[in-house]
């Protein structure tokens, strides 16, 4: 496969503008004083069970190689960009290096669970008639946007982002699919921006309509939640409104495309799953623990008031605990050994088996055996599943995110992001890293240039964080 394309139009003579389309192009990154691209026109070569429209690009391409489909073409890209790397240097729930008395673990990180999340709904996807590349790229692209420091560092780099739109790591995926990975670049229209036009804007890695929508968990700005105004879950910050409502056209309202469906449950099941199993590796969990009442009333009550439906009791969420700890391959017990972690593997595989096979059967009673994409259905997961899911989200949660040492770890990050952002601000653009340093210079004011300090942070590995951060300290 041939995934490193380069898409930069260089030194060469520009392409002609992309003409047509509906809607205002987006914003030029990070604010500039000039005016984006034109939207685009025309599409992608036809995919099955996809209209030409699902293939269009912000910036029309001709493909490189014939015979490979725009989402294959938009799987390679992502898996090509340095985004997905970082993401190796991103901690999932354990710290990498940890040792317990077991074993010297290899836990987790953000990037092995996006290839997780990746194969589970590659195969769910296909399984259900999307295009498995379509699904993967999605998988493989939606933890993209977050920081250092995981969702303690998503909470923190909010409060430093209040005064610029907030931060959310799903908006930071849009933003960095679309405009701050550096791969595909266009010139500005002549004539927009007086002596300047002609300047060279990046439309990121310049994926397909429908690999951006079914990458997008939360299709709606900041506040727009359909059901619950108060949710600080959503999609796309204010400035990057064109290209999102270019991605959502013909959508109809906030509803959230199959295979983004597809993606959001593969992602709850890899997780959910896989950080069992790294609090098992890690020695946090003891699964006899799990059959003592007053260790269950506290992972119910976990569940309850962050996994589980609103409405799902203690008496609910009891029986799927029970439900699993029923099954055979249940893992009763974990002291290390090759035998051990082979059993705890199979128990994996079960439980991944077991919800993606739930969603499979009952979308398919549903909807029939066609093929299902886009807005043509609804992922249909049983209740059943997503309380053993929640269940296990809760237990991951109390044995492994609760330890007392990792509240002291969540506090000393914070105070990471917080003192890291206020350095940059004071300082900008010294410090910067020369991708943002230019895009701080060309900001128009004081709240894009908060922004670019704010996409410098969430693109830096835990590590990178603690480095810049004490340079920073240092030379002050």
């Amino acid at each position: 496969m041939n995934g490193s394309e380069d898409g930069t139009h260089g030194k060469g003579s520009p392409p002609a503008s992309p003409q047509g389309g509906k809607g205002s192009p987006p914003a030029a990154p990070h604010g500039g004083n000039g005016s984006p691209p034109a939207a685009p026109q025309g599409g992608a070569p036809h995919t099955p069970g996809y209209p030409a429209a699902a293939t269009a690009r912000w910036d029309p391409e001709p493909d490189k190689r014939p015979g490979r489909t725009a989402f294959q073409r938009d799987r390679a890209r992502v898996l090509h960009s340095a985004a997905l790397r970082r993401l190796a240097g991103k901690t999932q729930v354990v710290t990498p290096g940890t040792r317990s008395r077991h074993w010297d673990a290899s836990p987790r990180t953000r990037l092995t669970h996006s290839l997780e999340c990746a194969q589970v709904g590659r195969e769910l996807g296909a399984a259900l008639g999307c295009d498995p590349d379509l699904v993967e790229t999605a998988c493989l692209s939606h933890d993209l946007g977050h920081p250092p420091f995981g969702h303690n560092g998503e909470q923190a780099l909010n409060e430093v982002a209040a005064d610029c739109g907030g931060f959310e790591g799903n908006a930071q995926s849009l933003r960095l699919l679309t405009r701050i990975e550096p791969k595909r670049f266009v010139r500005v229209p002549r004539g927009t921006r007086g002596p300047d036009s002609g300047e060279l804007v990046s439309v990121g890695l310049n994926l397909t309509r429908a690999a951006l929508d079914a990458a997008t968990k939360y299709p709606w700005p900041r506040g727009a939640h359909p059901t619950d105004p108060d949710s600080p879950k959503f999609g796309v910050y204010e400035d990057d409104r064109p290209v999102f409502d270019w991605v959502r056209e013909g959508a109809p309202g906030h509803r959230v495309c199959f295979e983004a469906q597809v993606m959001d449950w593969a992602d709850d099941v890899a997780y959910s799953v896989h950080d069992l199993e790294d609090g098992l590796h890690a020695g946090h969990l003891d699964p006899n623990a799990l059959h003592a009442e007053p260790e269950r009333a506290e992972v119910f009550a976990v569940a309850a008031a962050r996994y589980a439906p609103a409405d799902a009791g203690p008496a609910e969420l009891a029986a799927a605990l029970d439900r699993l700890l029923d099954q055979e391959w249940w893992p009763h017990g974990y002291d290390g050994t090759a035998v051990a972690q082979a059993r705890l593997k199979d128990a994996t595989s079960q439980l991944i088996g077991r919800f993606c096979l739930a969603a499979e059967g009952a979308t398919r009673a549903r909807y029939g055996s066609g093929r299902l994409t886009r807005y043509g259905a609804e992922l249909v997961v049983p209740r059943e599943a997503r309380l053993e899911c929640a269940v296990l989200k809760a237990v991951a949660d109390r044995y492994v995110m609760q330890r007392p040492q990792q509240e002291a770890l969540r506090a000393d990050q914070r105070v990471v992001v917080a003192e890291l952002a206020a350095a940059l601000t004071a300082r900008a653009p010294d410090g910067l890293d020369p991708q943002f340093r230019a895009l701080f210079d060309a900001a128009p004011d004081d709240r894009a240039r908060k922004r670019v300090v704010v996409d410098q942070i969430a693109s830096l590995t835990d590590a990178s964080a603690r480095s810049l951060h004490a340079s920073l300290d240092h030379s002050a």
